[in-house]
């Protein structure tokens, strides 16, 4: 299966261009925005060591207090099949995380659950090198398109989230986004897809989307009303947050 077009790599508001490039997207990347507020509640106090799972570019790197934290990334070292490339983070296999027992102080996991075929296996890693007491928060979606094909294997609800993380002491599940949140993700997709095709062809319609481009606008704005008054149900979100401690 070819995909349309593979999710832009997520980097971090890193120097003057990422800056502008980062807070830009958050226009219309719903699963940045959403996740954003959850990630900087947690992140902004931790204090330690902070291992960053599967972290591609880093882009939440800087939610950090870089003046009381060490961070830590790990990716696997094919990870520019997803148009990655990280020199300065450790390579892993995916599964086992090469770091001792009960090192780290906090941990970020951040939409990477869904592209493990051993999820449990990481999960476990995860519990092994956290400290007692040490938190952990990780985001997963769900109402989200096939990505980087063939690496896309699973969608998680709530009820099984519950089960993968039941060795922490703690484990919070909470939405991220709603029905409506979802549906405007959905249009912007479209169009994003339609008005850059893969296929040849396809360019001749590109004029009909620019002329479609105010319900763009209109399930950009639907979209950014639904985040900021909870319009819609949280049954069908664009994902979810877990807080876990051990």
């Amino acid at each position: 299966m070819k995909e349309g077009f593979q999710p832009i790599s997520n980097v971090g508001p890193d120097g003057f261009v990422n800056s502008v490039k980062f807070y830009l997207s958050l226009l219309v990347d719903f699963q940045t925005l959403t996740a954003l507020p959850q990630l900087r509640s947690v992140m902004k106090h931790f204090k330690g060591e902070v291992l960053d799972v599967g972290c591609g570019q880093s882009p939440y790197k800087f939610l950090l207090n870089k003046d009381n934290t060490i961070y830590y990334g790990i990716d696997i070292s094919e990870s520019d099949r997803f148009k990655y490339n990280n020199p300065k983070i450790t390579s892993f296999n995916g599964e086992d995380i090469p770091f001792g027992d009960e090192k780290f102080d906090g941990l970020i996991c951040t939409e990477v659950l869904e592209h493990v075929e051993h999820y449990q296996r990481l999960i476990d890693e995860m519990h092994r090198v956290m400290k007692t007491g040490a938190t952990g928060i990780i985001t997963v979606p769900w109402s989200t398109r096939y990505h980087y094909i063939p690496w896309d294997f699973f969608r998680y609800t709530p009820s099984s989230l519950k089960t993968m993380f039941a060795k922490f002491s703690e484990a919070k599940i909470t939405h991220r986004g709603t029905d409506v949140t979802v549906m405007a993700n959905k249009v912007i997709v479209m169009f994003i897809r339609n008005l850059m095709p893969v296929v040849a062809w396809k360019w001749v319609l590109t004029p009909l989307w620019l002329l479609l481009t105010p319900i763009l606008g209109l399930a950009i704005l639907m979209g950014h009303l639904s985040v900021w008054f909870g319009l819609g149900t949280d049954e069908d979100p664009l994902g979810y947050t877990i807080v876990v401690r051990k």
